[in-house]
């Protein structure tokens, strides 16, 4: 049933605890590698500012690192957050992406700000810029499309390279919007489960055919860690389960090493929502993952997976793909 599921990967740049900004570009450079040679088909980069521990704020900037350093994986934004930015800014940005790395870049939008008001501020947008989203993203679409005569407002580079928009979200406002502009979508389950069937029903019922899609598509963002038992699988784990402990906290989302027990680190109610936070984790052996990921596509119809793999040691995540990638040859 995954042979024909496309799996890709989201990337949050994520430091690990006493390690460098540097060192750690340099190992997603590796897992990108990595994925491309095992046949993954994306590889995308998510927008996030004021976050000690996370170091993809350039998001832009480190597209073209990856990019550069792959050659047939597509590489995109999981995603831009719009708000945050001109569009013009943004056609220009992946117009130029897309002038280097042709048939490879993908747009990746996202309507919250995804920061705090301090940092909202200090990017020159003001609150009100959520509202005006489907406006942007129909400014957006106009400046990568082709010329028209008489058009003012021009992306340069940007015009004509059409780069391909997606609509990403955790609420329902995003997948009504993808569906009634016959858009691609994403939802973001690696952070906001919650409202994950809605959200797809939605997209799902209300799609409108357009000059970019024939049918909805659906790709869906869930937490990964597969490993030889359950029980190491779920050792693993308690590196995401640290970091998402650290974000309820307001501390810095270092990533740090595996811990045998969680008992002592925190409270039950801490616990209860690191775990509604995580909620559709895929955490076991190769079986048991695989077995999620398929009924997840008979009940929603989903087209295609990004994982996040939030692990401590480098080399492990990087092998840890290759789980991944024998699901599609079973």
């Amino acid at each position: 049933m995954l042979k024909n599921i496309p799996f890709s990967l989201l990337e949050l740049a994520s430091i690990r605890e006493g390690g460098s900004v540097g060192e750690t570009l340099q190992n997603s450079l590796c897992y990108a590698q990595a994925a491309e040679k095992l046949g993954f088909n994306r590889f995308w980069l998510a927008e996030h500012h004021n976050m000690e521990g996370i170091a993809s704020s350039a998001t832009a900037v480190l597209i073209g690192h990856i990019a550069g350093g792959t050659k047939t994986l597509r590489v995109g934004s999981g995603g831009i957050m719009l708000p945050n930015h001109p569009p013009l800014v943004i056609a220009e940005q992946f117009g130029t992406l897309a002038s280097l790395y042709p048939d490879r870049i993908d747009l990746g939008l996202g309507r919250a700000p995804g920061t705090d008001q301090i940092t909202s501020r200090a990017l020159r947008r003001d609150n009100l810029a959520a509202d005006q989203f489907p406006t942007e993203v129909n400014l957006l679409q106009q400046l990568l499309a082709p010329l028209t005569r008489g058009q003012n407002l021009k992306a340069i580079p940007g015009a004509g390279t059409e780069v391909p928009i997606w609509l990403l979200g955790s609420s329902l406002f995003s997948a009504q919007l993808a569906a009634k502009r016959g858009l691609p979508y994403a939802f973001a389950g690696h952070f906001a489960p919650r409202l994950m069937r809605d959200a797809v029903r939605i997209y799902q019922t209300q799609f409108q055919p357009s000059a970019t899609l024939d049918n909805p598509y659906v790709m869906l963002g869930l937490p990964v860690i597969v490993a030889k038992t359950e029980a190491e699988a779920k050792y693993l784990a308690t590196t995401s389960h640290q970091r998402i402990l650290a974000l309820l906290r307001g501390q810095p989302l270092w990533l740090k090493p595996p811990v045998e027990s969680m008992n002592g680190l925190w409270n039950i109610e801490e616990e209860l929502h690191v775990k509604d936070f995580l909620g559709l984790a895929a955490v076991g052996n190769p079986e048991q993952v695989k077995s999620k990921l398929e009924n997840l596509v008979r009940e929603l119809n989903i087209n295609e997976f990004m994982f996040t793999n939030d692990l401590y040691d480098p080399q492990q995540r990087i092998d840890s793909l290759q789980f991944l990638a024998d699901f599609k040859a079973a």
